[in-house]
């Protein structure tokens, strides 16, 4: 690839203020607050957070948007990221403290109000039924065949499901990979496994459901137009695959992070144990 067409490629497709908004200023906050917040940042988290932010950039600002909306299989690729891959790099770099820490102060002070006012509604949304119903649905509603076929075709429906996929599983992500033990978080890491465990179920099925039907569930891209010479089964069969093994892959590498860190932390305790007795 040449630098013209690399640059045309990373050029926004749908150019959205909001989205490009949203992304500077959150790169701009963790940048600044990483500096002032007490304990220093680790590499890998201000690398996993950055890279999720530029993932995300990809999926939804660059020419991919395109070619999401004529073939199946890089749509879920799309929301492969959206979904997954974005959600957990941003929530593994456990970016709370250096994002409040990167709002100045007197912005600080104006938005304690606010903050009062909507934490019901952050306990709601950050409940781990809640958030793993969120999930699960986010994943099941916009592959129903009839909701995919009206999604493709309007621009306000197919931004609200892209959206809506990474806005509505970023809380799952979140409680999963937080790196704090139990009580300072609000789950242990039993409880964490058991909502990957749920999680995985709905997801294995769909994908094996769209990877091994025989049918054209998704007609819409004939509409659209594939790029690619292949057949709608298999268009349909990749996607599906998609869903299947890398969601599946990502939730097992989630589980294994959160079995290290209970055991940490057990050995944690363990070792403060002797000291408290004494």
């Amino acid at each position: 690839m040449n630098p013209t067409s690399a640059l045309a490629f990373l050029l926004p497709w749908h150019f959205s203020l909001t989205v490009l908004m949203v992304l500077v200023v959150a790169a701009a906050l963790f940048t600044r607050g990483a500096r002032n917040v007490a304990s220093p940042v680790q590499v890998s988290r201000r690398f996993a957070f950055y890279l999720g932010l530029a993932l995300v950039y990809a999926a939804l600002q660059t020419k991919w948007d395109y070619y999401a909306g004529h073939m199946f299989f890089v749509h879920r690729l799309q929301h492969f990221v959206l979904q997954d891959v974005g959600p957990f790099l941003l929530a593994f770099s456990a970016p709370g403290a250096a994002l409040a820490s990167g709002v100045p102060a007197p912005v600080r002070a104006r938005l304690r109000g606010a903050r009062t006012a909507l934490r019901p509604l952050a306990r709601f949304i950050f409940d781990p039924w809640t958030a793993t119903a969120m999930f699960v649905a986010s994943l099941c509603f916009w592959l129903w065949p009839p909701v995919h076929f009206d999604a493709m075709l309007s621009n306000w429906v197919y931004t609200l499901m892209n959206l809506s996929v990474l806005i509505g599983d970023l809380p799952f992500w979140w409680l999963v990979l937080d790196p704090r033990p139990y009580p300072e978080a609000r789950l242990g890491q039993g409880a964490r496994i058991l909502m990957l465990t749920i999680v995985m179920l709905p997801m294995m099925l769909v994908g094996a459901i769209i990877g091994l039907s025989r049918h054209d569930l998704y007609p819409v891209y004939e509409i659209c137009g594939r790029f690619f010479p292949i057949s709608p089964l298999t268009d349909q069969q990749l996607g599906g695959l998609i869903i299947w093994i890398p969601g599946g892959l990502l939730a097992v590498l989630a589980a294994l992070i959160a079995l290290s860190r209970a055991m940490s932390q057990s050995e944690a305790r363990e070792r403060t144990r002797p000291l408290r007795a004494s």
